[in-house]
């Protein structure tokens, strides 16, 4: 259990009631958030929420004033807060709940002020463990959650549901839940999970966990399957034993910050593949960010399993729990322009990786349920992995949510991520721009310490890309973004003295098991609300689009609707006969037209669906692919150069009309463009409204105000003493 140490001298004095001088207000005048930040009133520039106070005058005027936080908690504090108002909680709360007021003092008279008391609870210091998993018939999870608090009588509360935010509904049950809670170790809570004796259709469960006297939530997703396969991503963060398989936690053994002389966090990623060059020397594959530590590494590097994010941020050679598996050998420098993929490799250490170059649960079932390590699939390229296509169903095993499933989303994307000089993201570096990377969306497929993971052809299991950065969209899902491999592979190569022919190792091309969590795009957009002023444009919309009604022309009706490809829009449903395929204009009287086959009966009852379905979803064919991707390429400069809230363009298929391929736009969500034209340059646009990019490796971060807990030894031989807090995964 991580620990905690309890500081001497650093109480605060408690909360005392003040009138507020009506000279000036504060505001808000109380609210209510958690250590997480969870019901924070504001984001920040990098899309983090954040609490911000304002002052001003009786005649509405903002007036200049020093600001200042007092109570809080006994041991924590009272966090702080900036000099514009912006207010950071303590990392941890001590007790059940505490108050901190929050003072405004005017700069020209000190004397008067205004109060406002913010009552803070306990947050989540991280998802629940696992985040996902997947379960057969009768199969059994632990589940366990942290909260930000030592000491203190709060539990954590667990609840099946059928949605992330629930309390009701979901199938199986769940056991008595089992706390522990000290005054020098986080409160955690494990509930065990049981899957039904039965389970009918593959489906997902969600056990969804909450704090007393906060509003945060967070859930774990549970993949019920009836095959019965069963897959833990906790496997992959453990340490293995040689030689390793990968898709394992792994990074640099120097990948961790210091204050001083003390150790304050530390990141990892994933091992994600093996390669060798033409003489037989073998090495890992994985990113730049988790190998090479964004460019601040050097060469020869110790690369260790797992990761310093799941050995208590302790290296190797401060003591147990991590091996070196390889020493780093090359990477592409992200300050290079002529670089165009995130990617490092290692040798590899005797003895210590499967030379077959297996990956955690790329194999078949066993009869336990889990499944086997494999290598990748080679025998169709020779060990050159293949090219992606929109739609292709890819898998991936990683360290964060182990073996997930998704579909190819974008291709040809020009896409700009942020890197950062230290593991918590608070020394920029520098903002790259990738050309021509492919994007795979679905629900759970990567989250923050994939990276480095490789991606392959779910039915022949040949490498596709590397992942590499990611976030989760306004609708709850995953984007991952990854390098194709025939740029790692030959960027590498040119990298290398002598330029060596790079290839994956592998073996003959087999099946992976496809564990889907499913992609929810179409259900979140089905229960968002639509601004009236949205409702009008409809209405108005509906009585242009009535004179397209013609059944002997394929048009079968239409109807009210949302449009997928733009959050948050309106649209006109128009019902079609799929036998007769008719051209359906992008627009109608402004609004976007969302095109669903159907039949005329389905239409006359109201039971067809508001979204194309699934079975209409069928690839495009490869010339209309090219053609956008022409089209694309001959816009991309100018449309990010014109509005900077578009951080990458790239082609996929319309979801508002499948006939049709689409611009990809993806837009900073905190900056979100007043209008997002619903077509660019004659093609429909689709939106993907998320924060900013930027590379996906886990880190642990430990308190500002901590002193020691673990003895950890520098290059100069002194004793330091760092504080490990539960991994807190990076989320865009």
């Amino acid at each position: 259990m991580p620990t905690l140490a309890m500081l001497a001298g650093c109480g605060a004095r408690p909360v005392t009631a003040r009138s507020t001088n009506p000279t000036v207000s504060i505001s808000p005048g109380s609210s209510v958030i958690d250590t997480n930040c969870t019901g924070c009133n504001s984001l920040s520039a990098h899309g983090n929420p954040v609490h911000r106070f304002s002052a001003k005058v009786l005649t509405g005027d903002p007036v200049g004033v020093t600001w200042s936080v007092s109570g809080g908690d006994p041991a924590a504090g009272a966090g702080s807060i900036s000099a514009t108002g912006q207010y950071t909680p303590p990392n941890y709360l001590s007790r059940d709940r505490a108050e901190v007021v929050v003072t405004a003092s005017l700069k020209s008279d000190p004397n008067v002020r205004a109060e406002s008391v913010l009552t803070l609870a306990p947050g989540f210091l991280q998802p629940l463990t696992p985040e996902n998993s997947a379960l057969g018939p009768g199969g059994a999870v632990t589940i366990t959650g942290y909260l930000a608090q030592a000491g203190g009588a709060n539990e954590i509360h667990f609840a099946l549901s059928n949605t992330p935010s629930g309390d009701s509904g979901g199938e199986g049950s769940l056991g008595p839940v089992s706390c522990q809670k000290t005054h020098r170790a986080f409160t955690s809570c494990s509930v065990t999970y049981t899957a039904p004796a039965t389970v009918a259709a593959t489906g997902v469960t969600y056990v969804v966990a909450s704090a007393p006297g906060s509003s945060a939530r967070t859930e774990s997703a549970i993949l019920l399957n009836a095959p019965g396969v069963g897959s833990n991503p906790a496997t992959h963060q453990s340490a293995l034993v040689f030689p390793i398989a990968l898709g394992s936690s792994g990074g640099n053994n120097n990948d961790f910050d210091e204050k001083g002389n003390t150790i304050v966090d530390c990141c990892s990623g994933t091992l994600g593949s093996l390669l060798k060059d033409d003489s037989g020397r073998e090495y890992l594959l994985s990113n730049n960010h988790v190998l090479a530590r964004s460019d601040q590494a050097a060469i020869g590097d110790t690369v260790v399993q797992p990761g310093l994010i799941d050995n208590n941020c302790t290296p190797n050679g401060d003591g147990p729990g991590t091996v070196p598996v390889g020493a780093l050998t090359a990477w592409l420098p992200l300050h290079l322009q002529e670089t165009n993929a995130d990617a490092a490799i290692a040798q590899v250490a005797s003895h210590t990786v499967d030379a077959s170059g297996s990956i955690l649960e790329l194999g078949s079932r066993l009869a336990d349920g889990s499944l086997s390590s494999a290598p990748p699939g080679i025998s169709s390229t020779g060990g050159k992995g293949e090219s992606a296509t929109l739609q292709l169903r890819v898998a991936k095993s990683g360290r964060t949510t182990g073996l997930t499933c998704g579909k190819v989303s974008a291709l040809d994307l020009d896409v700009a991520v942020d890197y950062y000089r230290d593991c918590a993201e608070t020394k920029p570096y520098l903002t790259k721009t990738f050309r021509g990377q492919l994007a795979v969306s679905g629900d759970r497929f990567s989250d923050a310490g994939d990276s480095g993971a490789l991606m392959v052809d779910s039915a022949n299991a040949e490498p596709v890309g590397l992942f590499f950065a990611g976030g989760i969209d306004g609708n709850g899902v995953s984007h991952a973004i990854a390098n194709p491999v025939s740029d790692i592979l030959n960027e590498l190569s040119d990298q290398m003295p002598g330029g060596p022919d790079l290839s994956f190792v592998g073996a003959a091309d087999h099946e992976v098991s496809c564990l889907s969590y499913g992609d929810s795009t179409s259900s979140a957009v089905l229960a968002r609300r639509l601004s009236d002023a949205e409702l009008t444009r409809q209405q108005q919309a509906l009585g242009a689009a009535r004179v397209l009604v013609n059944p002997s022309a394929g048009i079968l009706g239409i109807t009210a609707g949302k449009s997928t490809d733009q959050p948050g829009g309106g649209a006109v449903v128009v019902y079609i006969d799929p036998a007769i395929s008719p051209i359906v204009p992008e627009t109608i009287g402004g609004m976007r037209t969302v095109v669903v086959p159907s039949n005329a009966r389905a239409v006359a009852l109201g039971s067809a669906p508001l979204v194309p379905t699934a079975a209409s979803n069928s690839p495009l064919p490869a010339s209309t692919v090219a053609k956008a991707i022409a089209t694309k390429r001959r816009l991309t400069r100018s449309i990010m150069q014109q509005n900077s809230a578009f951080f990458g363009i790239g082609v996929g298929q319309s979801m508002d009309d499948p006939r049709q391929a689409a611009l990809v736009v993806y837009v900073d969500r905190n900056r979100m463009p007043e209008t997002l034209p619903p077509t660019i340059g004659g093609m429909r646009a689709r939106y993907v409204t998320m924060n900013r990019l930027h590379v996906t490796r886990s880190y642990a971060a430990a308190f500002p105000e901590a002193h020691h807990c673990v003895p950890h030894v520098t290059s100069m031989g002194t004793e330091t003493d760092k504080l490990w807090n539960p991994h807190r995964i990076g989320l865009p």
